[in-house]
């Protein structure tokens, strides 16, 4: 098993970790456009939307210094500018490329933290690996959480992370319908999970 370890950080500790986050945007950029196809904010190195702004957190795996897999983070209390987070503007109607219904309650409270861009590297192989990934990846989304009061965290993802995590020790279930983005051919959902691990699944070796 390689070696991975995970970093977390807002805007005010990017300065802490070289190129990691500009390195976490690149990796966004090859799999949200160039492989899926999305119609989001980008130049030819990166992909980066307004909600990448100094409410949002990180949580980055890095394998021999170069970042393998990310996700971002922010508390459902969030304003900035015309926006507040990514679930509560698509039920607003701001956001085009997800249906307004996904969720059919606005959240707004400090004890539940939302959660994007989950990415991982194809240089991460074995399922072994990318489980080891992912656990660490999650794992720093709800140490940042927990730090900052909250104990739910939610997404919207592709409906097969739900068997994964749950795999991992997350208790993770549907909150949302599920729909199938046009664009990438894909079923997502609104996932839910308190932002403690269940103690009866081991984490990964």
């Amino acid at each position: 098993m390689q070696n991975m370890h995970n970093i977390t950080f807002d805007m005010s500790e990017l300065h802490r970790h070289g190129t990691a986050f500009y390195d976490y945007l690149k990796l966004r950029k090859q799999f949200f456009v160039d492989t899926l196809g999305w119609d989001i904010p980008h130049n030819d190195l990166v992909e980066m939307d307004q909600y990448d702004n100094p409410l949002a957190h990180y949580s980055l795996v890095l394998r021999d210094g170069e970042v393998v897999g990310g996700a971002r983070t922010m508390p459902t209390t969030s304003h900035w500018g015309d926006h507040t987070y990514m679930l509560r503007d698509a039920v607003a109607g701001k956001l085009a490329d997800i249906p307004s219904q996904v969720l059919g309650r606005e959240i707004d409270t400090p004890h539940v933290w939302e959660c994007t861009r989950l990415v991982m590297s194809d240089e991460v192989r074995s399922q072994a690996d990318r489980s080891r990934c992912l656990s660490l990846i999650v794992e720093g989304l709800a140490e940042v959480a927990r730090r900052h009061g909250a104990h739910e965290l939610m997404s919207l993802s592709p409906v097969s992370l739900m068997r994964a995590l749950r795999q991992l020790g997350w208790q993770a279930d549907r909150i949302g319908e599920p729909y199938c983005n046009p664009g990438d051919g894909r079923r997502y959902a609104v996932l839910s999970m308190p932002a403690e691990r269940s103690a009866r699944a081991p984490m990964p070796h």
